[in-house]
């Protein structure tokens, strides 16, 4: 186990480096946002930047239920607590990058919005898709049976994915204030600046592979306490 932990320090070393890179890029490489100019100045100006870390956030969350799906629906199918170690890790840090993404829309927002909130279709999912999550969390946590717990943690993790693809569509169904998506627009096609498109893809894959080597971490993690609950039960 302490040579598989090793493996996995040259990634976290290159997702360290290269969080460094993406902020450097993020706070000198990249244009300010002046789409839109109020009395002479950038109406979102350097607060726009949040966009770098606000958006790869909310990918790690809509690849972190995917991955609860999957593991959830392999354990179901085949009983195997590998799978269920998978769904259970992916979830508690699909939470995380969820709360990163409230946190840094809602930072993002006040300037914009003129309120650190509104109950807007965008906002109002992604809460709802957090607190989903949080209950399945919550509900394994007091779990007294811990094969019927994770059984049942199972169907909840894929029944709350119904609410991933409601986030994602939601500014294209409802009206509301949360911007339409910038980096291809279904109606007019790609409009970021070249080294806007390239920072945020950038930092969308460094979030993935951020998400692979803490999955890689907790799954590991997770092991070791069924091993530690199955000796103290005997």
């Amino acid at each position: 186990m302490t040579a598989k932990l090793a493996s996995l320090r040259p990634i976290a070393w290159l997702v360290s480096i290269g969080m460094l890179v993406g902020l450097v890029a993020i706070f000198t490489w990249v244009p300010t946002d002046c789409g839109m100019t109020v009395n002479g100045a950038c109406f979102q100006g350097s607060i726009q930047r949040m966009f770098y870390v606000h958006v790869p956030s909310a990918w790690v969350s809509y690849l972190a239920f995917t991955i609860v799906l999957i593991g959830s629906f392999s354990y179901l199918r085949s009983g195997r607590d590998k799978w269920d170690h998978v769904a259970h890790a992916s979830a508690e840090i699909g939470v995380v990058f969820t709360a990163i993404t409230l946190v840094t829309g809602m930072i993002w927002g006040k300037p914009v919005w003129g309120a650190f909130w509104r109950w807007e279709p965008r906002l109002t999912t992604t809460l709802v898709m957090f607190l989903i999550y949080v209950g399945y969390l919550t509900f394994r946590s007091m779990a007294t049976d811990t094969t019927r717990g994770s059984r049942i943690a199972s169907v909840i993790g894929m029944a709350g994915f119904i609410n991933v693809p409601i986030v994602h569509f939601s500014v294209q169904w409802y009206r509301g204030q949360h911007p339409l998506p910038v980096v291809v627009n279904p109606q007019e096609g790609a409009q970021l600046p070249v080294e806007m498109l390239i920072t945020l893809l950038y930092m969308v894959a460094l979030f993935s592979l951020m998400y692979a080597t803490l999955l890689a971490l907790r799954v590991r993690l997770g092991r070791l306490e069924a091993q530690v609950e199955t000796l103290e039960a005997i």
